[in-house]
C-alpha cells in the first residue's frame, strides 16, 4: 500500500468503546482520527506543540470540512490516516485526509479540512510562514498521488 497519497499521520486500532450501538465505529471518532492527524502533520510542517504554545503561537484551525464515508470500520480493525494537501493559500490551507482500514486498504472515510492559519495570541488567521508554506506544498496533492 505504499502507492496511497500522502503521508501517515495517524494509526491505531479501533476499540469496542470508540464503536456504536449499530456495532460499527462512531462519527465522533472519524472525526477525532482526523484531528489527531492534523496534530501530527503540523508538527512535520514545523507547528510543534512547543512551538504552539512558547514560539511562534501558531496553529492550523478547522472552519469547514466535508466528509465522505466509503466503508464500514468495526471494533478490531486497524486504521490509518493519510493525508495530502489540496489547496494553500494566504491564510489558509486544505487538507485531504483518507481514512482506511489496515487490513485489506479499503478506503473507509475521507474529508477535506479547510483551515485557517490562527495566531494564538491574537486569534486571528495569520499568514502562512514560508518555512510551513514550502513544507505544505511538498505535500500537495498533484495528478500523480491524488487517488
Amino acid at each position: 500500500m505504499t502507492d496511497l497519497p500522502g503521508i501517515e499521520t495517524f494509526r491505531r486500532a479501533v476499540d469496542p468503546g470508540d464503536c456504536d450501538f449499530l456495532g460499527h465505529m462512531n462519527v465522533s471518532r472519524y472525526l477525532q482520527a482526523c484531528s489527531d492527524g492534523m496534530f501530527s502533520l503540523q508538527s512535520d510542517l514545523g507547528l510543534t506543540r512547543t512551538d504552539m504554545e512558547s514560539g511562534r503561537r501558531l496553529s492550523f484551525a478547522v472552519v469547514h470540512l466535508e466528509s465522505d464515508f466509503r466503508a464500514e470500520v468495526m471494533a478490531g480493525d486497524v486504521i490509518f490516516l493519510r493525508s495530502t494537501v489540496r489547496e494553500i493559500g494566504t491564510k489558509s490551507a486544505t487538507f485531504h485526509h483518507r481514512l482506511y482500514r489496515a487490513g485489506d486498504g479499503v478506503l473507509a472515510f475521507e474529508t477535506l479540512f479547510k483551515a485557517v492559519c490562527l495566531d494564538l495570541a491574537a486569534r486571528r488567521a495569520a499568514p502562512i510562514p514560508q518555512d510551513v508554506r514550502e513544507r505544505l506544498e511538498a505535500l500537495k496533492e498533484d495528478k500523480t498521488n491524488a487517488a
